[in-house]
């Protein structure tokens, strides 16, 4: 097995936890820390990648064959989707959708990630202030 394969097979594992959590923990508002801490850490890596290859080989990936087209593809609507969720929630929120956008486009999964731990991070603090002005 190369360190490609095992890459692909944590990052599969990791997805598959984050699903299961997700489905039993039925939380109301998202974890902020751990969509920093995603988006962070993929950040990194994403660096790494960059720095070690360049940023010539993703176009190349992406436009080689039927496959490069298909996941890319899959890419830009799995992170249109994500966006269009968590667009009203942000506006809500009372965050810069435009700007959050602008940051998604150009980073995909870091900037979504990113925008999740901020509107998580902002609907955790809304809730905690409506539960301080119900009197006991």
């Amino acid at each position: 097995m190369s360190a490609y394969e095992l890459l692909a097979i944590i990052g599969a594992l990791a997805v598959t936890m984050a699903v299961l959590h997700i489905l039993i923990a039925k939380q109301t508002i998202g974890q902020a820390s751990i969509a920093a801490g995603l988006a962070a850490g993929f950040a990194a890596f994403t660096a790494v990648t960059i720095y070690s290859e360049g940023v010539m080989p993703l176009w190349v990936n992406q436009t080689s064959n039927l496959w490069g087209v298909q996941v890319w593809w899959d890419l830009l609507m799995a992170v249109g989707l994500a966006l269009f969720l968590i667009a009203p929630r942000a506006r809500k929120m009372g965050m810069n959708v435009p700007l959050w956008t602008l940051f998604i486009i150009t980073t995909a999964s870091i900037g979504l990630l990113a925008m999740a731990a901020r509107l998580f991070w902002l609907e955790r603090a809304a809730a905690s202030e409506a539960e301080a002005k119900v009197p006991s």
